[in-house]
């Protein structure tokens, strides 16, 4: 794009590479019979990922957190989940319950909940899956 800066490109191919983790880990956890409700829920400063119901009597309303990446140089995507990224999930996962209600003004069902995490390694360098994206999910992540 013309007229733009180095760092404004590298936050537009960011914002592409969530993206598309996002929409790899709603349809990994679709094809697992999940309902996703939402995507990129703003609850006060904090965003929610995606907010799904994994199936089950009486189901689970699921905050996932979705970290992808493009490269191991950095780290292994659950690497960047630190301790405080997990107190803000939680945070955002409360203030939801508090609301009641989706952003869109559905009602928010009222569940057992947790916090979970979907890593996407976009471009693993070795094992099964190499060339193409792997999908690791962690569930419950526990509070600080």
């Amino acid at each position: 794009m013309s007229g733009e800066s180095a760092g404004e490109r590298l936050a537009r191919i960011r914002r592409a590479g969530g993206e598309r983790g996002e929409a790899l880990a709603a349809r990994y956890l679709q094809g697992l019979g999940w309902t996703v409700l939402a995507r990129r829920v703003r609850v006060g400063r904090d965003e929610i990922d995606l907010l799904a119901v994994e199936p089950g009597i009486p189901g689970t309303l699921v905050v996932v957190e979705v970290r992808a990446r493009t490269s191991g140089r950095f780290g292994s995507p659950e690497e960047s989940v630190d301790r405080r990224k997990v107190a803000r999930l939680y945070r955002a996962a409360a203030g939801l319950r508090t609301s009641g209600s989706l952003p869109d003004g559905r009602a928010l069902p009222r569940l057992p909940w947790r916090v979970d995490l979907v890593a996407v390694d976009d471009a693993p360098a070795l094992g099964p899956g190499a060339g193409g994206p792997e999908i690791r999910h962690l569930r419950a992540l526990e509070p600080g």
